[in-house]
């Protein structure tokens, strides 16, 4: 019984680590959407949300089976109720790329993003992508030097969010109140992404450390 119980939190970790991958695919492919105005692609991106929503399910669901079968104290309880706060994080991440997506969709055969500020969505979509990736190995090897590092990494989505205002309250914007309001929002989710990445992060350092707050990462 007691080694089906390590394996049970054992694969529920890897459920997380596949998840990650999943939602950074998903802001990927939605980023492409959104500067290629690709409608297929966008739509692949909204439908694919129903299997994130899924996992988010099943793995809820286990968790409060473990709670309620095993009743565990200090290091497992820790490790459950972290699982359940860090699959909701990966889900809204899941859901923010989807509204990036359907913004692509909306604006179709047109670009929603002017070529002004595409080269700062460009990279964006990189940098949530790296961050997802490093997020996805944080969780699999519960490496907290890797999650205090995520904290520096997110203030590379900050600084993007930071140009993209200046491009809109520059003079000389030509694209009027619709597209700052596009490009507005899809600033706010791609950063609303990075900070949840940051939150899984911080939240492995309570799994593996007890402590709430990260230390800054140690300098090379």
């Amino acid at each position: 019984m007691r080694e089906h119980y390590r394996e049970e939190l054992e694969d529920i970790n890897t459920c997380l680590v596949d998840m990650a991958t999943s939602v950074g695919s998903a802001m990927t492919r939605a980023t492409t959407a959104l500067l290629d105005a690709d409608v297929a692609l966008a739509d692949l991106v909204i439908a694919g949300d129903e299997h994130v929503d899924a996992v988010r399910e099943s793995i809820e669901e286990r968790c409060f089976t473990l709670l309620a079968r095993q009743q565990p104290v200090a290091t497992d309880l820790r490790t459950i109720t972290t699982a359940m706060r860090i699959v909701a994080d990966l889900e809204r991440m899941g859901d923010l790329a989807v509204h990036v997506a359907k913004l692509a969709r909306m604006r179709f055969p047109d670009s929603a993003v002017p070529a002004e500020v595409r080269p700062i969505f460009l990279e964006a979509g990189h940098v949530a992508q790296s961050l997802v990736a490093k997020t996805g190995a944080v969780i699999a090897q519960l490496d907290v030097q890797a999650a205090t590092e995520l904290e520096s990494d997110d203030d590379l989505m900050d600084a993007l969010h930071r140009q993209l205002f200046t491009e809109l309250l520059s003079p000389g914007w030509p694209h009027g109140m619709e597209s700052a309001i596009d490009i507005t929002l899809l600033g706010r989710y791609y950063e609303r992404f990075a900070d949840h990445a940051v939150s899984v992060a911080r939240r492995v350092v309570y799994l593996v450390t007890g402590e709430r707050q990260m230390q800054e990462a140690a300098t090379p």
